[in-house]
């Protein structure tokens, strides 16, 4: 059983998406993680003995973020797009849903470092990398991460009128989910190397032939992105914050989401804007 855990969180914190292919390694290498020693784990901050407690399970794996928990006794951290929480003396490790029953939400699901993590990894994509449905004077934007295959992202391109309307602008990212050097992934440069990209989206998602292309392109680039926010499964969107919103949803559920998530910005801005 303890094997089976291992394996269990070391596939938590690997960089791959599910339903992908096996794929060349990318060429810039994450830094290594701070070995786990005897001495690290016995002293040192709990942040130290934090990233020595993800490094014992896997040593590949990035540690991107550890900060305070707002669960007392614990570490935030953030490895491989994923959020976990390490106790301060290193020995206990939780992923998944944190509930704090008072407020009647999932720690770990609103985690504003989490949040913040993905919004600074997207902005370093160029606006004009992406391939933008957007209306006039739109009221929010999302960003998805988006297959030219999976049915669900078909779907979900197929209501992109009805989302503009709503008043959503939705910038597409690449995710190729069979992986780096597939056919999926050529094709998707073929889209992105497109003169007309979003012609040629729309083409690709309505099963038309991909007529082949190659230019310098993102494709690549915004893949890498999406491992490292954790993206594991397409369509993957964003709020303009870093909230992930979820896989497919209906137009009207996805404006629903948007406008309570906004809802609970308002008195924290307002709280923040008092003197």
């Amino acid at each position: 059983m303890p094997r089976l855990i291992t394996a269990a969180l070391l596939g938590a914190l690997s960089l791959t998406a599910c339903a992908q292919a096996p794929q060349a390694p990318a060429a810039d290498k994450p830094a290594a993680a701070k070995p786990a020693t005897a001495s690290t784990a016995a002293s040192g901050s709990a942040e130290d003995r934090a990233r020595a407690a993800i490094a014992k399970l896997n040593p590949r794996a990035k540690v991107e973020y550890v900060g305070a928990a707002p669960l007392p006794g614990f570490r935030e951290v953030i490895a491989g797009g994923q959020l976990l929480y390490v106790s301060d003396d290193g020995r206990y490790l939780m992923q998944g849903a944190v509930l704090d029953l008072e407020a009647q939400e999932d720690l770990m699901q609103n985690s504003p470092a989490l949040a913040e993590h993905r919004r600074k990894l997207i902005a370093t994509i160029p606006h004009a990398e992406r391939i933008v449905f957007a209306p006039p004077n739109a009221k929010y934007t999302v960003t998805v991460f988006t297959d030219i295959e999976c049915g669900y992202c078909r779907k979900l391109h197929g209501e992109v009128g009805e989302l503009n309307r709503l008043g959503i602008a939705v910038e597409y990212l690449a995710f190729p989910r069979m992986g780096l050097g597939s056919q999926d992934h050529k094709d998707m440069i073929s889209v992105w190397c497109s003169p007309d990209r979003k012609r040629a989206l729309t083409d690709a998602k309505a099963g038309k032939p991909v007529a082949p292309r190659d230019c310098k392109n993102p494709v690549t680039m915004e893949f890498d992105v999406g491992q490292r926010i954790g993206v594991s499964g397409t369509p993957a969107i964003y709020s303009a914050e870093g909230v992930q919103l979820g896989g497919y949803l209906p137009p009207a559920a996805l404006r629903a989401k948007l406008d309570e998530l906004a809802a609970k910005k308002a008195p924290a801005a307002a709280a923040g804007a008092a003197p």
